[in-house]
């Protein structure tokens, strides 16, 4: 069979063709992090996605310093590469008749407005949606879904990892419950999210039909408690906040070098007697307080100072990469700077660039159809005309639409 020769990327992490899921068309409704992580997910496959803003805009465009030469700031410009924005009001009746406009060719809709506004405007997915488009998969993100007791209520990354116990298992002892650094619950979400709707699209080609995806933080962010909920269930013990050492290995921690902080683990009782032996700490991997991981993890206070002795006077840096090579996980701790300038991250393509815009690339790697970066994120409202009119609007149409102002092109403060 021949192979289709694919087009040369214009930059790094560029789509060098259509991707896995050309062909599919996304009505983007989300803002801030969970949803737009979901679609751009989608998009960087080669999904159209059309991300219709409110007349306000996303408001994560205001979420800066830093922001780029449009005004859009960075946490924006992260997560909304590939996609078309059209600046529509839902709360005015035809810009409720447009968006059903354009679910007509459309396969997904993604959305994290309140549970209850589509319904209260006459969108519901069982009501309406699924009746009118019966092909269409509605995929909700909210905060905590619309029913039990904390149903309807509002959600954010940081309330969420407090109230699932996410917060209460990281830092240290001395810190107290501590927010992860970066906003895991609402990036879990996206992810989980783009998960469901491309099952959903599989069973869509058995049953012919779509279906609604309840997405929430809540479910999602509970979902990132391994092993310490599993730790729970077992023992029936609290987890509690550890730090850097993992609770149920050790060696698994953080440790200083003569020129950096690194990080080793020792994942079984083999690995360790040969890390032993790589240091020329040839009796620890006999030594009875650590010949085996339920040894290591109850005394590992002291496996942690012998370590830390050893490796006071290397290079850092030098280790970990002699580490690497003999087969021992290791790694320094780098500053996202470093990170983002390692010699493996451009190898990856994980800094992707394009028409200057510069972000964080796909980590989705497929042989045949790779995915990548296709287009810089919007401006707002940027293809509010084109996109309306390859969709069979006419001129005189989006005219009185733009009079009404249910188009909009430029944000309203």
């Amino acid at each position: 069979m021949d192979m289709p020769t694919p087009v040369a990327p214009t930059g790094a992490g560029n789509a060098p063709g259509p991707g896995a899921l050309s062909g599919l068309r996304v009505v983007d409704l989300t803002r801030v992090l969970g949803g737009p992580y979901c679609t751009m997910i989608l998009s960087d496959h080669g999904a159209e996605v059309i991300k219709l803003e409110p007349p306000q805009g996303d408001e994560v465009r205001d979420w800066g310093p830093p922001f780029n030469a449009d005004g859009d700031a960075s946490y924006f410009i992260g997560v909304n590469r590939n996609k078309r924005s059209v600046g529509l009001d839902l709360s005015k009746p035809e810009g409720r008749e447009v968006l059903l406009r354009l679910l007509e060719g459309a396969d997904i809709l993604v959305e994290n407005f309140k549970p209850g506004s589509m319904e209260k405007w006459g969108l519901g997915y069982e009501e309406v949606l699924s009746k009118r488009f019966p092909r269409l998969i509605h995929c909700r993100v909210s905060g905590f879904g619309a029913t039990g007791p904390l149903g309807g209520f509002p959600g954010y990354d940081a309330i969420l990892q407090a109230m699932v116990g996410l917060m209460s298992i990281n830092g240290t002892e001395n810190s107290g419950p501590t927010r992860l650094g970066t906003p895991i619950v609402d990036i879990a979400t996206g992810l989980f999210s783009a998960i469901a709707i491309l099952m959903a699209v599989v069973e869509r080609e058995k049953s012919g039909r779509g279906q609604y995806c309840d997405m929430t933080l809540h479910d999602c962010g509970m979902a990132l408690l391994h092993p310490h909920a599993a730790n729970y269930f077992l023992n029936g013990k609290r987890p509690v906040a550890t730090g850097n050492p993992h609770p149920n290995l050790a060696p698994y921690a953080k440790f200083t070098t003569r020129t950096c902080e690194i990080f080793v683990g020792c994942g079984n009782d083999p690995t360790f007697r040969k890390f032993c032996a790589f240091l020329g700490l040839d009796g620890l991997g006999t030594d009875p307080r650590f010949a085996t991981n339920g040894q290591r993890v109850i005394n590992k206070a002291a496996l942690t100072e012998i370590l830390n002795a050893r490796f006071a006077e290397e290079d850092g840096h030098d280790l970990c990469q002699r580490m690497l090579a003999a087969g021992l996980p290791a790694g320094p701790v780098l500053g996202v700077d470093e990170a983002m300038a390692a010699a493996h991250t451009a190898h990856r393509q994980m800094v992707t660039e394009k028409d200057g815009f510069v972000g964080l690339g796909t980590p989705i790697k497929l042989s045949r159809t790779p995915g990548g970066t296709r287009a810089a994120p919007p401006r707002f409202g940027q293809h509010t005309q084109e996109v309306l009119a390859r969709l069979g609007f006419s001129e005189e149409e989006i005219a009185k639409l733009h009079d009404a102002g249910v188009l909009v092109e430029k944000r309203r403060k």
